[in-house]
Order: C-alpha cells, then sequence, then structure tokens
C-alpha cells in the first residue's frame, strides 16, 4: 500500500471509537497501524516521488552528512530540520505530517501563524527557499537560519 492510500488518523479514530473492545479494534486495523519509521517513510517517498538523495539535499538545504543520517536512520531531526527535508522530499501537507509524527515532533498547525505560513507553501508546492522568503516577507524565522 504506497502513502497517499492510508487511511487518515480522524478514518482510524473513528473506527477504534466504534471498536467492541482494543482487540477488535487491533486485529481490524493492523495493516493500517502505523509501523515504519522515519528513514524507511522517507526512502518511500523518494522512491514515489522520483527523487534522488542528492536532490533533496540540495532542495532541503540540509547538510549532506546529516541528511544521509536521516536516512540510515541513525540521526532523527528536529522539528525544523524535518519540515526542511519535507520541502527537500517534495511532500504533500499530508505527507509532511506523516513525516513530523515519525520524526517525533509536533505536526504543523494552523492556528500558528509561522506554521501557517508553512502550511500555505507546502500546499502550494513551493520550494523551501521559496517558503523561507515567504517567511522572511511575513516576519517570521526562516527555515534555513533556524535549521543550520
Amino acid at each position: 500500500m504506497d502513502n497517499k492510500d492510508q487511511p487518515l488518523t480522524e478514518e482510524l479514530l473513528a473506527r477504534l471509537l466504534e471498536a467492541s473492545s482494543p482487540e477488535a479494534y487491533l486485529s481490524d486495523a493492523q495493516p493500517d497501524l502505523e509501523d515504519r519509521d522515519l528513514a524507511a517513510y522517507a526512502s518511500s517517498l523518494l522512491e514515489e516521488h522520483g527523487i534522488k538523495r542528492s536532490q533533496v539535499i540540495e532542495a532541503s538545504g540540509l547538510n549532506p552528512t546529516y541528511t544521509y543520517q536521516i536516512f540510515q536512520g541513525t540521526r532523527r531531526p528536529g522539528r525544523d530540520h524535518a519540515i526542511m527535508l519535507a520541502f527537500g522530499l517534495r511532500c504533500t501537507l499530508r505527507e509532511a505530517q506523516r513525516l513530523l509524527r515519525l520524526a517525533g515532533t509536533s505536526e504543523l498547525w494552523s492556528r500558528k501563524r509561522r506554521d501557517a505560513i508553512i502550511i500555505y507553501c507546502l500546499q502550494h508546492g513551493m520550494t523551501r527557499a521559496a517558503c523561507d522568503d515567504e517567511l522572511w516577507r511575513l516576519g517570521e524565522p526562516t527555515l534555513l537560519a533556524v535549521g543550520a
């Protein structure tokens, strides 16, 4: 099953709340439960989007060694680095939110000004550099400056 065919968390929650027991839910939802790690998810996005790690490094603005360590599973990025990685991987908003969860950081939240700008940029297929331009223009800390 590729990433876009997986049910939303809200759909899984509805199934859990309707289940007769935790065991019933777990046996029914097993194929949909998240069992992969960040490195595996990032690698699957590379394949799905038809891009190379070198392109991700260039587009994200992340250090090459650090980025390779994320793909190997030996480093876990902080929130801004995970967002930069999402831009490098050309993530949709949904993919970026999953990537942030797997990185162990909070998802983007539309009630926060900076997050709202980042969400807008992801939704409109903007690059990390273009997102940084928008953040700067609107008086918010850029990803590259914070993530560096």
